[in-house]
């Protein structure tokens, strides 16, 4: 009988136990729509503040849409068909004000719908004594019977926008869940939620300042975008940036204490209560009733820090255990724990109480080493077109999620749907990076291999030899060149043939270069180029025909082919003609006793002299009658830069004053020599020291810089001897316009410096002043000249001994 009992129990007790646990029908909006659940929409009361609701239209669960829930996927906004108040979601997008996914997924748990309730749409009465938009969804779950012991869980997740209106709290933009049992409401089940303010609204009933800090301590955000609707409590309109979004967060509650009995489960999404502020909110739920779940991966990467999670309790208390050698990183006392994962597998336990509930769940976890990305074997060099080439992983751990390629050298990746660890690239057109993307288990990290990269050559193509026809003289061994144009790839070789194409040799030793110059021909000559791209098949290009004429080709020697010069010197260029009848020269520089003409006799000798002044070329062509190709030889004459030395301006002394010599040229290298040697304290260095003795009246230095390479230069300054003392002597008058003492200015004798040179007009108005020895008067105010008249000056200078000269006079202008 006993065991008779035992096998009832096994068809009877499992059965029953399953039943107690099973969820409501469509809770989860599994079959796409609302079937089995009730909504509303309505509008609120504007006259009060206790979210009295005005009108409303209930859309019954036993009926079929459009009048019912039966069946809808979407339902209006209270009297406004052209917006939808309540919708199912079932593809998910991203939130325009907040970002997050309309259809959530935390924590590894996929949920696969969602409503929406709410929208964008406003209702601002203006007076008119209706308020804001209302909607709801409610679901009457029937618990099923049995022992309360046994949890019987709902877990939902909800996400929600609202726009600050400025109310006092009470009339603000909310979203709410509301469990209840006939009217008694489950005050521990039925939170809700609003942008909190400090109830300071003015007699409007705006301009309350919102609690900005306890809104983001609740998990809400600013979003980046404006308001859709313009500001209802500005009389200029405008879109404000006052719309605020709180993300994905779960909840669960207990109904096993509810058991055998019908509860009401509201979810409801209002506007403000004046209408002129929206509110709108997304609800998922699970369709897992059995109790509560801990989300997160059962298999843990060691040494990597994961994320675990319960759906949360209003008001409750939190207690998580972890493997011994793991550690909590973060949110202990709370429903979402940030963990560092060890190397031993165990149990998460998780406990939660609050005054509805008290619930625990215990998930399994094993531990899997970090990700090893590896490397690709594989790196290969194919031609364009039909090819294959195999890449080989290696010295990874852990699983292929996909391959990726490159074209352009890793700027941008392109995935392969591939999870295998060989792959074949095929028919490859252009060279390619590929990896493969690595990652071990769920919890680790993903990580790239190493990159192997598959070459690809272009197809050779031979191209063509330029000029397809010439005709070259017996003895020619210059002057016909032959240039492969077009080629895609690089010369191997170059091949000839004496029989009209027919066979081919090559050229001992290859050449490869892209030219060739015809020489040592004895005999017409058809000539080809081999091209052959990376490891692609060779080509040949097009044919060349060498005709070889029976004339003989000009011979000449040239000497010297380069020469290099100084400037300002000439440099002889010599040719000796042993066959040719006529010659001419070609240049740009001077060339002295060139001339073309006949050449009466071989061997013949040309002689010219070039006298450049910077690097040139003079060439040099010889015909040979009955050959058409002349031989062309060019003398290439280099000239070392001019040096250019600066000994300083003309000046005056007095008997016995030092003159401190100063000269420089182009190349501070230089070696310097001065010459004549009267007076001078050294002359091979750029500055010695003059003392005239008075024995002449004038004296010209002349100093020659010489350059490293032998080259010189020269300048002179002549030094005027005053055999009086140390003075300064003004004209008594000048003549601006005049090619003659057209410049007013002191000659200073024996002067070291001087401090002021001025002239006043007959109104004592300064007209000019300089303390400069180089500069004078031109006769001009402001580039205006001034009248022929006597005007006064003064000078002032210091002698080399010191002593300062002052000096006043006058001196007639005249024009």
């Amino acid at each position: 009988m006993k065991s008779l009992l035992g096998i009832l129990c096994v068809f009877w007790c499992i059965p029953t136990l399953a039943q107690m646990q099973a969820c409501p029908a469509n809770i989860n909006f599994a079959q796409g729509t609302l079937t089995d659940w009730g909504a509303y929409t309505g509008l609120f009361n504007d006259n009060t503040n206790n979210r009295q609701i005005a009108d409303s239209v209930s859309y019954p669960m036993n009926q079929a849409a459009p009048a019912g829930t039966i069946g809808a996927t979407t339902i209006s906004e209270y009297q406004l068909p052209s917006m939808n108040g309540i919708s199912v979601i079932t593809t998910s997008t991203n939130d325009y004000f907040g970002g997050f996914p309309t259809i959530p997924t935390i924590n590894g748990y996929s949920y696969y719908q969602s409503v929406l309730l709410g929208s964008t749409a406003i209702s601002h009465s203006n007076g008119g004594g209706q308020g804001g938009y209302v909607r709801g969804i409610r679901y009457l779950i029937s618990v099923p019977p049995g022992p309360t012991t046994t949890p019987y869980t709902m877990t939902y997740a909800y996400a929600m926008v609202l726009e600050n209106g400025t109310h006092n709290s009470d009339q603000q933009p909310m979203f709410s869940a509301t469990l209840a049992v006939g009217d008694s409401i489950i005050t521990c089940a039925s939170p809700s939620y609003l942008l909190p303010t400090n109830n300071n609204a003015q007699n409007g009933g705006t301009g309350a300042t919102l609690d900005s800090a306890a809104a983001k301590a609740e998990g809400f955000a600013p979003s980046r975008n404006p308001s859709v609707n313009q500001n209802p409590n500005s009389p200029t309109g405008g879109h404000l940036y006052d719309v605020w979004w709180k993300s994905w967060v779960e909840v669960t509650f207990d109904l096993s204490a509810y058991r055998g009995r019908v509860v009401t489960l509201t979810f409801e999404a209002d506007n403000c209560v004046p209408g002129g502020h929206f509110a709108y909110a997304y609800v998922a739920l699970r369709n897992t009733c059995a109790g509560l779940l801990i989300s997160g991966d059962t298999v843990a990467c060691t040494n990597s820090d994961l994320m675990y999670s319960v759906p949360s309790l209003a008001g409750a208390t939190y207690s998580w255990s972890v493997p011994a050698d793991w550690s909590i990183l973060s949110g202990a006392s709370t429903n979402i724990i940030q963990v560092a994962a060890g190397v031993d597998p165990g149990k998460i336990v998780v406990h939660e109480v609050n005054g509805c509930a008290n619930l625990h769940d215990t998930l399994n976890v094993i531990t899997a080493p970090p990700t090893i990305p590896g490397s690709l074997v594989g790196t290969n060099t194919v031609c364009t077109g039909t090819n294959s080439s195999t890449l080989d992983l290696t010295g990874s751990r852990g699983s292929v999620l996909n391959w990726l390629y490159s074209t352009n050298n890793g700027t941008t990746w392109t995935s392969i749907a591939d999870t295998n660890r060989t792959y074949t690239a095929q028919n490859l057109t252009a060279t390619t990076t590929y990896a493969a993307m690595i990652q071990n288990g769920q919890s680790c990290a993903v990580d790239t291999s190493g990159t192997a990269t598959v070459t690809v050559d272009p197809k050779s193509v031979g191209g063509s030899l330029e000029p397809p026809f010439t005709e070259v003289c017996t003895g020619q061994n210059k002057g016909a060149i032959l240039t492969l144009t077009g080629a895609t790839g690089n010369p191997s070789g170059w091949q000839t043939s004496l029989d009209g194409g027919v066979t081919w040799s090559p050229m001992v030793p290859p050449d490869t270069s892209h030219t060739y110059g015809i020489q040592n021909v004895t005999g017409n000559t058809d000539y080809r180029v081999v091209v052959q791209s990376g490891v692609c098949p060779a080509d040949t290009s097009s044919v060349a025909q060498v005709t070889l004429l029976p004339a003989l080709f000009p011979q000449v020697d040239i000497t010297p082919a380069d020469t290099l010069i100084c400037y300002g010197a000439t440099a002889p260029l010599g040719a000796s003609v042993t066959i040719g009848t006529s010659y001419t020269w070609t240049h740009t520089s001077p060339l002295s006793g060139a001339s073309s003409g006949s050449i009466p006799y071989t061997p013949y000798a040309i002689d010219a002299t070039a006298t450049p002044t910077t690097s040139s070329m003079y060439i040099l062509t010889v015909y040979n009658t009955g050959c058409p190709n002349p031989l062309v030889d060019t003398f290439q004459v280099n000239v070392y830069p001019q040096i250019v030395v600066n000994a300083g301006h003309d000046t005056a002394v007095v008997i016995n004053q030092p003159l401190q010599l100063d000269a420089r040229s182009s190349d501070s290298n230089d070696t310097f020599s001065w010459t004549p040697a009267t007076g001078l304290s050294s002359t091979e260095i750029y500055d010695p020291v003059a003392i005239e003795n008075g024995e002449q009246t004038t004296i010209h230095y002349t100093v020659t810089a010489t350059a490293a390479n032998g080259c010189t230069g020269d300048a002179g300054i002549t030094v005027t001897v005053f055999r009086t003392p140390a003075d300064i002597f003004v004209p008594s008058g000048f003549t601006p316009g005049l090619n003659i003492d057209n410049i007013f200015r002191p000659i200073l004798v024996g002067i070291s410096s001087l401090q002021f040179f001025r002239v006043y007009n007959r109104y004592g108005q300064l007209v000019y002043s300089t303390s400069s020895t180089e500069t004078g008067w031109d006769g001009t105010v402001n580039g205006k000249p001034q009248p022929s008249e006597a005007y006064v000056w003064m000078v002032q200078g210091t002698t080399y001994l010191g002593k300062t000269i002052f000096k006043k006079g006058t001196v007639v202008l005249m024009r």
